[in-house]
């Protein structure tokens, strides 16, 4: 949380370019679609705290958030939603493909949601404990489980690979040893029903890993940039709100939220901005991204066979807002 600590002063946007005395005069209706459900994801947190602090509106934006079960990218290319959220393995998949003109705008995740855990009663201690195991893997077998397995010289010939969609119960029932997890809320969901878990985190073994961006369409970046631009203004300080104020931040979100646990949603947060803080924010400040970044995922996925056709990387993501957001901002904060 140091460098995050650090980092809200670069949101200084959030002084000479987010507020104002003066009320816009109208303002503009857009949409945000969050994820299936209100929780504590960072790129939700952003806009939940735009919304309530009042950023939004600071940028002359209307912004109803919505969520939804799958819908994501079906409703951004229709133009129902403006803007919404996407791993960044996702917008490397989907760009792949010639007609899904999208492009990340921001990145949250530095590192990925990603994980996999074992029941700390089981003694799973290493990869190479994995050999003679079970894996359970949700929808499709991840290309970091594999990239983990090749570089702890596992014999993945010797692991049960089956998928089993996304009930975590099915660990602690003991139907599989090693279970694909989203680690900013699963490894909590499984110690709260009486399991403590040992965790494995690709990056720990050398595996680019990247996580939550918000997307928009190639078309917005080209007809719309000056609410992109206001979007995120709004949202990055929403972003510096929660970095500061984890308290008030979690009351915001249950606002969103009001059934879900605030332990729990307090297990998410600490552990997005964690995921959320690297050298390249550091130096580029909240949400940056870097080329470096997306050609070392494009790679990986290329090498393990993930994206269904080569392309251009660098059309998957557009950083010249955050990048103008950042130079235009002077170093306080409020």
């Amino acid at each position: 949380m140091r460098i995050l600590t650090l980092l809200v002063l670069s949101v200084a946007l959030l002084v000479a370019a987010c507020s104002s005395s003066d009320e816009p005069s109208e303002f503009r209706e857009i949409t945000f679609m969050a994820g299936f459900k209100p929780q504590a994801n960072l790129p939700f947190v952003a806009a939940y705290v735009a919304q309530e602090k009042g950023y939004f509106a600071e940028q002359g934006l209307d912004v109803r958030i919505r969520h939804s079960t799958g819908e994501h990218l079906k409703l951004l290319l229709s133009g129902d939603v403006d803007i919404t959220t996407a791993n960044a393995d996702s917008v490397l998949k989907r760009r792949s493909s010639p007609d899904v003109p999208i492009r990340a705008i921001a990145l949250f995740g530095q590192s990925g949601q990603a994980a996999y855990v074992a029941l700390e009663s089981e003694g799973i201690r290493t990869p190479k404990d994995w050999e003679g195991k079970i894996f359970g893997y949700k929808t499709s077998l991840p290309a970091e489980y594999l990239a983990v397995v090749r570089a702890a010289g596992v014999d993945r010939s010797k692991i049960d690979e089956v998928k089993v969609g996304f009930d975590p119960r099915i660990l602690t029932e003991g139907r599989v040893d090693i279970l694909a997890v989203f680690k900013s809320n699963e490894p909590d969901t499984i110690r709260k029903l009486g399991f403590p878990v040992t965790v494995f985190n690709p990056e720990d073994y050398g595996v680019p890993t990247l996580g939550l961006t918000y997307i928009v369409q190639e078309s917005t970046i080209a007809e719309d940039a000056d609410m992109v631009e206001r979007f995120l203004k709004a949202t990055m300080k929403g972003f510096g709100f929660a970095v500061e104020n984890e308290e008030e931040t979690l009351d915001i979100v249950l606002r969103f939220a009001p059934n879900e646990d605030r332990d729990h949603q307090r297990f998410m947060l600490r552990e997005e901005l964690r995921n959320a803080e690297s050298a390249v924010t550091e130096q580029g400040g909240l949400g940056a991204m870097t080329d470096e970044q997306w050609k070392e995922l494009y790679d990986h996925l290329i090498e393990f066979e993930a994206l269904a056709n080569p392309f251009d990387y660098r059309t998957a993501y557009d950083d010249q807002f955050l990048g103008r957001i950042y130079d235009d901002a002077e170093l306080s904060w409020p």
